[in-house]
């Protein structure tokens, strides 16, 4: 399929890793694993053919599909999910627009007698054949299957892609790279923005992939369940072995005690030669021998140990003061934005030292939960924070929070008081920040660094309740194992809103799923919940969208009609919900108009000022009175 060869990748004289050399085959499923900043995303850029490298060679076979999702993806407006959908199938889309064409000559021609007419009939059936043969009669039912097994509904699929956020446009575009068939796949952090069950249906679609498969994950459990080969780099160079990751570990730490062991005989007798030569140098009759000795020590071939980069991220996260028993109460909790109700009568009591799993879906709640219990959004129902309550929160974007334009240690600087200012370096330093790092701007600053500086900056202010939405993103596996040590130590109460299988085994006790509106618990850790659910088996799922799919083919013209009637629907809610952005900005830039309204004395400064706020007050009106024709004509539709 390709083989590597003697590769070398330097960036500004510094070699990132040197003549590394590996093979792929069809049926390999390599996970490519290594601290962050080793070289991972770089490599499977070089494979792609998106990045050159220094020196060495990749010969590739001829005729290779290769398919790359991306950290980063550059995304085109104006179309629907579905629409999105369909643009991978390039080819079937090019038959079907010279079919059209050809359809509407047949249609317009009445030379039937012709040898053009006759022509265009053979064209016909020759581009019906090929049509066939690429899938065109199946692609649409395949590329729901994938959407659907990706976290998408039915509801979704007339959605503009504007509308979804970078995770849901970044599930698009690995249903693309799925549908597209390729030889070989190479995946940046898959997983990443996928929820449980998405992770679930994954695996079991890339265990059935005929291709290869090189993909960079930071999920041990996603790794040992799809790949059968593990490459590492570390320190400049690669590692590579025929098992998945947790066999790879045993076998590297074998191999390297077996090496050590080795090693130790070697010098072991080295030493002893040595003292020989030095013995028989000082007699005449022994120099011959100790000459030949000589040579013979030079001759021997060192044994080498594997190099280890055992250098960690040390976290601890102290307790600020003993809070009350009850830290969270909620009653009647609700949350909607604009016609969509997220969290609907949510009746909620956290006990102090719980420690709790926010599971399900996205889009279900978790993260809109978890900001409003650090009062980062408004809702509706009773939300009550326990006596002594101090919360730390790391938000799902926390890097983004990071001012690009600040050094390291400027942003810890801004952060830091009186009490902990003088420490910012041993924090930095225990984040693996040395003194060369932390002059570096933010902006410069890979994925796991940042997240590695936002926790940095989390613990210069003291907490007693940790909430925590997906802090393993961009965490090398050596990070997030010091991570969870750390927050299995805590002795706070804990809310940890992940989909990281292994990173929540044993750490909590309790899972809440969140799923249509409402919360449900489990007593127990990921394991019990992943049992109860029966996870594993997702076959009965897909069975149920094949039923659904089989369905709506055989009633067209009603299928049609839900679907125009569900686009018109989507499109009324989306004025709905664009009407109620304009009205959420201009309400806070009215609460700032009469802050400064009540500043200042009667100049024309003030004069000015007074005009803007009754005109942004009247703009108000006219958008409450376009909200309600908005909703009303919403309410009109569902009753037709």
């Amino acid at each position: 399929m390709l083989n590597a060869y003697n590769v070398t990748v330097s960036f500004s004289g510094e070699e990132l890793f040197s003549n590394i050399s590996f093979r792929l085959d069809a049926g390999d499923r390599v996970g490519l694993i290594g601290k962050n900043g080793a070289g991972k995303s770089t490599l499977l850029k070089i494979i792609s053919k998106q990045q050159s490298y220094s020196s060495g060679s990749i010969a590739y076979e001829k005729e290779l599909s290769i398919g790359y999702l991306r950290q980063d993806i550059d995304f085109k407006f104006g179309k629907t999910v579905l629409e999105e959908a369909y643009s991978a199938y390039t080819l079937i889309k090019k038959i079907e627009r010279k079919l059209d064409a050809i359809n509407k000559e047949l249609v317009e021609r009445t030379d039937y007698e012709s040898d053009y007419y006759h022509k265009l009939i053979h064209d016909l059936t020759d581009y019906q054949h090929q049509y066939e043969m690429e899938g065109g009669y199946n692609y649409e039912g395949e590329a729901e299957k994938i959407l659907l097994g990706l976290g998408f509904k039915r509801e979704d699929f007339d959605k503009q892609t504007e509308t979804l956020s970078g995770g849901w446009r970044m599930r698009i575009e690995l249903a693309k790279l799925l549908m597209q068939h390729h030889d070989l796949l190479l995946l940046d952090e898959p997983t990443n923005h996928l929820d449980i069950e998405s992770i679930i249906w994954f695996e079991q679609f890339l265990k059935t992939f005929t291709g290869a498969i090189m993909l960079v994950s930071h999920d041990k459990m996603f790794l040992n369940n799809v790949t059968n080969r593990t490459i590492e780099i570390s320190l400049g160079k690669i590692y590579d072995y025929k098992k998945n990751y947790s066999d790879f570990l045993v076998l590297r730490n074998e191999i390297r005690t077996h090496q050590l062991q080795a090693q130790k005989n070697q010098t072991k007798s080295i030493e002893q030669t040595e003292k020989l030569i030095n013995k028989f140098r000082a007699k005449a009759t022994k120099a011959s021998m100790a000459q030949s000795l000589i040579k013979k020590l030079n001759k021997i071939e060192r044994i080498e140990v594997d190099a280890e980069d055992n250098a960690v991220m040390k976290i601890k996260f102290p307790l600020s003061k003993q809070p009350g028993k009850i830290i969270i109460e909620t009653q009647n909790l609700s949350k909607s934005y604009g016609d969509n109700k997220v969290l609907s009568n949510l009746n909620l009591l956290i006990e102090r030292n719980s420690k709790i799993a926010f599971v399900g879906q996205n889009g279900q709640g978790k993260t809109t939960l978890a900001k409003i219990i650090v009062k980062e959004i408004a809702h509706e129902g009773f939300l009550k924070i326990g006596h002594n309550v101090e919360i730390g929160y790391f938000a799902q974007n926390q890097a983004d929070y990071l001012e690009e334009n600040k050094t390291v240690l400027q942003v810890m600087e801004d952060a830091a008081n009186d009490s902990n200012r003088i420490r910012i370096r041993d924090f930095l330093g225990a984040f693996l920040f040395g003194e060369e790092a932390i002059d570096k701007k933010v902006k410069v600053l890979s994925g796991g660094e940042r997240n590695r500086l936002a926790l940095c900056k989390m613990l210069l202010t003291p907490f007693n309740v940790l909430v925590m939405d997906e802090p393993t993103n961009h965490l090398d596996i050596a990070s997030k194992n010091v991570l969870k040590k750390a927050l299995s130590d805590f002795e706070g109460t804990m809310i940890i809103v992940s989909h990281d299988r292994d990173f929540l085994q044993g750490l909590t006790n309790k899972v809440y799923e969140f799923k249509n509106n409402k919360t449900r618990e489990y007593l127990g850790d990921i394991d019990y919940y992943l049992e109860q659910h029966n996870l594993e088996d997702f076959r009965a799922l897909e069975k149920k969208d094949v039923v659904k799919v089989t369905k709506k083919k055989s009633n067209q013209s009603g299928y049609k009609d839900i679907k125009r009637r569900e686009k018109q629907l989507n499109k009324l809610k989306n004025n709905l919900s664009s009407v109620e952005k304009k009205i959420d900005l201009l309400e806070k830039e009215i609460k700032t108009l009469e802050t400064q309204v009540q500043d200042l004395n009667f100049d024309t400064l003030k004069n000015d000022i007074f005009k803007k706020y009754q005109d942004k007050k009247f703009e108000l009106e006219k958008l409450m009175i376009d909200w309600e024709k908005c909703q009303e004509k919403i309410d009109n539709f569902k009753t037709q």
